[in-house]
C-alpha cells in the first residue's frame, strides 16, 4: 500500500490526466479517443527527442566551462549576453520543451535569469525556420513588424522576470554541496546503466536512479559507472 501511495504521489500529474480521460470517456467517448490519440502523438515525439536532448545537454555541461557561461550569459554579460541569448534561441531546433533541460544546465553554470527567459522566448516564437515560413504565408512586412514587436516584448518580460524570480527559485539554484555519492534526479533519464554496472550501489525508483545505503565504496567501479552515465548525472565527492 505504501508503494502504491508513493507511486501516486510521485506521478500525481499523470494520475490526474488519466482520471480526466476516464471521466471524459464516460461523458464523451469520441472526444476522449481523440484526446488519447493526440496525447500519444506528443508522447512518441518526446520519447524520440528528449533522450537526445539530455545527452547533448550533459555533453555541453561537460565541455563548456562555467567561467565561459558566466562571461557570455551571466548577469555581467549585459548587451552581449542578450544578443547571444537571442541567437541561441533563434537557431535552436526542436519543440520548446526541449529547451528546459538545456536552460537549467545554463543557469546552473551561471547564466542569468534574464538571458534564460530570452532563450526560451526566442526558442518559442522567433526561430529562424518559423520566420521563413511566416514570411512565405503572411508576407515579409507582417513578419518584420511582428518580429520587432515580439523582440521588444521579450526584452520587457525578461527584465520583469529577473526582478521577480530569483536564482534560488529555480531548481538549479537550490543545489547543495553533497559529499559521498549522489544522483542528479533532474538529469537522470532512467537508462539503468548505473544499476547494471554497479547494482550493489544503485537501484531504480520511479524511473530514476537512487543510491542504496552503503558502508564502503568500490571506487574504481564507481568511477567507471560515473563515466558510463550518458548524462553525467552521478557525482562523487569525498568527505563522508
Amino acid at each position: 500500500m505504501k508503494k502504491i501511495l508513493k507511486f501516486l504521489k510521485a506521478n500525481i500529474f499523470l494520475v490526474g490526466v488519466i482520471s480526466v480521460y476516464i471521466i471524459l470517456a464516460i461523458i464523451n467517448p469520441a472526444m476522449s479517443f481523440q484526446g488519447i490519440k493526440n496525447s500519444w502523438y506528443y508522447i512518441k515525439e518526446m520519447i524520440m527527442i528528449m533522450p537526445v536532448i539530455f545527452v547533448l545537454t550533459a555533453l555541453l555541461d561537460s565541455w563548456i566551462p562555467k567561467e565561459t557561461i558566466i562571461k557570455f550569459l551571466g548577469k555581467e554579460a549585459k548587451t552581449k549576453g542578450v544578443i547571444l541569448a537571442f541567437i541561441l534561441g533563434s537557431i535552436s531546433a526542436g519543440p520548446i520543451y526541449a529547451a528546459f533541460p538545456f536552460c537549467i544546465m545554463l543557469h546552473k553554470k551561471g547564466a542569468s535569469i534574464k538571458n534564460i527567459v530570452i532563450i526560451l522566448s526566442a526558442w518559442a516564437v522567433v526561430k529562424i525556420p518559423m520566420l521563413l515560413n511566416e514570411t512565405k504565408f503572411l508576407g515579409i512586412k507582417f513578419m518584420a513588424i511582428r518580429w520587432v514587436l515580439t523582440i521588444l516584448g521579450i526584452l520587457l518580460f525578461s527584465w520583469l522576470t529577473a526582478k521577480i524570480v530569483k536564482d534560488k527559485d529555480l531548481s538549479s539554484g537550490k543545489e547543495e554541496i553533497v559529499t559521498g555519492v549522489s544522483v542528479n534526479s533532474y538529469a537522470c533519464m532512467g537508462c539503468t546503466v548505473c544499476t547494471k554496472k554497479y547494482p550493489a550501489l544503485f537501484e531504480m525508483d520511479s524511473k530514476k536512479a537512487i543510491i542504496k545505503k552503503y558502508s564502503e565504496l568500490h571506487i574504481e567501479l564507481l568511477q567507471e559507472t560515473i563515466v558510463a552515465c550518458p548524462v553525467r548525472a552521478i557525482q562523487y565527492a569525498e568527505g563522508i
